[in-house]
């Protein structure tokens, strides 16, 4: 290893490949062990391969949830103390959901607010 003092102040280190490529595998390593353990203690899930099909085929994020979770449209609209109809708008894309309202649909299906914004 051999260090270089950049004009600005700055120190930059080089590295042999070999010694480069450890330390990438070390975090990849515990970059797995980090999503092992999100996985175990239930804070992330995987998702089946049909609802990641779906999501990047444009279909929106709301509707594949929805169905992942097994909720109809009506028990969620009720859940979340919404309309059918503003629920239906939200899905077909004619509609934006607003905030507050896409907090309480993410709550009821127990999903993050960036997985339902398309």
């Amino acid at each position: 290893m051999q260090t270089i003092n950049t004009p600005d102040g700055g120190i930059m280190v080089m590295l042999a490949l070999e010694e480069y490529q450890a330390l990438v595998d070390a975090a990849d390593i515990a970059e797995g062990h980090r999503i092992r353990q999100r996985l175990a203690s239930g804070e992330e899930e995987l998702l089946p391969s049909d609802m990641v099909r779906r999501l990047v085929a444009g279909e929106t994020p709301l509707r594949v949830w929805r169905k992942y979770r097994g909720i109809s449209a009506a028990d969620l609209a009720r859940q979340a103390h919404l309309s059918r109809a503003y629920i239906s708008q939200i899905e077909t894309g004619k509609r934006q959901p607003g905030v507050a309202a896409l907090r309480r649909i993410a709550t009821v299906l127990n999903a993050d607010l960036d997985d339902l914004v398309a």
